[in-house]
């Protein structure tokens, strides 16, 4: 009987344990980017899986050293991404794609997490054109001017598909998600590069895109906004 009693004792600590680690563990596996189903018809370009956490990423660029500061390599439940905090700063970093075709490649595929959105942000005036998550498709153009580009953002205020420009009309962008509803939730977006371009350039011809960019931003509110970025794709559809 004694015996039969510590088994049961040894059972029951053994499934308060169990249950101990999975409350422990269940929050991390939550927060972590989503794990991508495979996909034939894509190509990962970068999913931070190799960058040291805590480092910028090898491979990615700041427009300004500065930059460096903003962004940086994180992980959870075994996943990394990308984390940028901007404090009154506006810096995009950037990812050259090698031999991307968007003739065959026409859409790019991503996932996203705002954090802290821009205190008074309204990306429809000058003076509130920050964004808590952008990511860029970037194109050659001027070495002076820089490239032409469709920037994708998340905005607090604009309404979702609404189309504004920026940079003199080199950059024209499309509010792919509004509001704060999704605050500190991942996101997985799949749009077409391609036709975006085509549509607001007014062209036919595929363009040879130099890579991607991510600009979390918060220097015309001078506030301080926070995002993440994780697991970039090109598509073939």
């Amino acid at each position: 009987m004694a015996s039969r009693l510590h088994r049961r004792r040894v059972m029951r600590q053994f499934l308060i344990g169990v249950l101990l680690a999975l409350a422990v563990a269940l929050p991390v596996m939550l927060v972590a980017p989503p794990v991508m189903p495979a996909d034939e018809d894509c190509t990962l370009i970068e999913d931070f899986g190799r960058a040291k956490v805590g480092e910028f990423p090898a491979g990615w660029k700041p427009r300004k050293d500065e930059g460096k500061s903003i962004y940086a390599v994180q992980e959870e439940g075994g996943k990394h991404f990308l984390r940028a905090v901007s404090k009154g700063l506006g810096i995009q970093a950037s990812r050259e794609v090698k031999g991307w075709d968007l003739a065959a490649y026409p859409v790019l595929a991503w996932s996203w997490r705002p954090r802290e959105f821009p205190r008074g942000s309204d990306e429809r005036e000058s003076d509130g054109n920050d964004s808590v998550l952008a990511v860029y498709l970037l194109v050659p153009h001027s070495r002076v001017t820089g490239p032409k580009a469709v920037k994708y953002i998340w905005s607090e205020k604009v309404p979702v598909d609404t189309h504004l420009t920026s940079n003199a009309g080199l950059t024209q962008v499309r509010v792919l998600r509004s509001g704060t509803e999704g605050r500190g939730e991942w996101r997985q977006e799949k749009v077409n590069v391609l036709q975006d371009y085509q549509r607001y350039f007014d062209v036919k011809d595929p363009p040879k895109p130099a890579g991607i960019a991510v600009l979390t931003d918060s220097d015309e509110t001078k506030s301080s906004a926070s995002g993440d970025y994780a697991d970039f794709r090109i598509c073939r559809e």
